[in-house]
Order: structure tokens, then sequence, then C-alpha cells
């Protein structure tokens, strides 16, 4: 990949990489850092990747980023775990894009990550797999799953709007 090329990737997939990890981790400070980390180190490996992969390069690479930073802070803090019964919820809102957010906040990792990626960013079940390193069945279990979840969050649209 020449420097031309690196920098029309910067252009063209630095927004929705960030988009992705802000999405998971609601921080914008950290997904910053790690959309930093992954185009660091594909600057370190320019040589070796081509242009055509850089988008899948990217996302799986920020991803793994993602992952280690929420392993690193799991062993440093105690989390309760949270069960899909614990997702339903009862009250109402008017926000539907809040009450979205509330819901894939609640997803374990993989089912949200899984979601965003197919719903957000419009990737194919293959892609995914290759950007999180599961199977293409695991991630359309992940992804089943998931729904199931936001549609229990969620509830009947009736009582949102």
């Amino acid at each position: 990949m020449t420097v031309k090329e690196y920098n029309r990737s910067v252009e063209e997939f630095a927004d929705s990489v960030y988009r992705f990890i802000r999405g998971n981790l609601k921080d914008e400070a950290r997904a910053n850092d790690i959309v930093q980390d992954s185009y660091e180190r594909l600057w370190r490996s320019v040589a070796e990747i081509e242009y055509i992969v850089v988008k899948s390069w990217l996302f799986s690479t920020a991803y793994h980023i993602m992952i280690d930073i929420i392993r690193k802070e799991k062993r440093m803090t105690d989390l309760e775990v949270i069960h899909e019964q614990e997702i339903i919820y009862e009250s109402q809102y008017t926000d539907l894009n809040e009450i979205l957010h509330k819901a894939l906040d609640l997803l374990p990792e993989q089912q949200k990550s899984s979601v965003m990626l197919r719903d957000y960013e419009g990737y194919s079940y293959k892609e995914i797999g290759e950007i999180t390193g599961l199977s293409e069945a695991q991630v359309k279990i992940n992804i089943y799953r998931g729904r199931v979840a936001l549609k229990n969050f969620i509830g009947k649209i009736e009582t949102v709007l």
C-alpha cells in the first residue's frame, strides 16, 4: 500500500471505525484512542497490507483492541453478569433512540458487536466473522440472540410510541 492509499483510507474509513467503536464503548476519548491505535498499526504494516483489504483489516484490528481493553477493565473491576431475564424493560419512554442504546448496552459484547456490524455498518455474516474471529454460524446466532434480547427489552412498539 502506498502513502497516498493510506491517507485515502483515513479519509474513507476513520469515521465508520470510530462510530462502530464509540457505539460499543460509549466513550468518545477511548474510541478516538482505539481508532488512532488501529491506524498506527496499519502504518507499521503498510508494506504488507493491500488497499483492497484495508477496511476489514481496520475494523478487525479496532475490534480486537476494543476487546482487549474491555477484558483488561473486567479484570480490574467486578462487574455483575446481566441475565437475559433482566433485559426486559417495563417503563415507557418516548425516545426510541435512547431505549435502543440502553438495550444495546445490556447485550453481551459479542452480540452487541455482531448486531452493530450487521445492522449499523451493513457487513455480511462472512465479513463479520472475519472481523470478530467467529464462525459464520456463530455470528448468525449472536445476531439472532441479540435481536431477540433487543425485542424483549423494547417490548411492543406501541408502548414505546
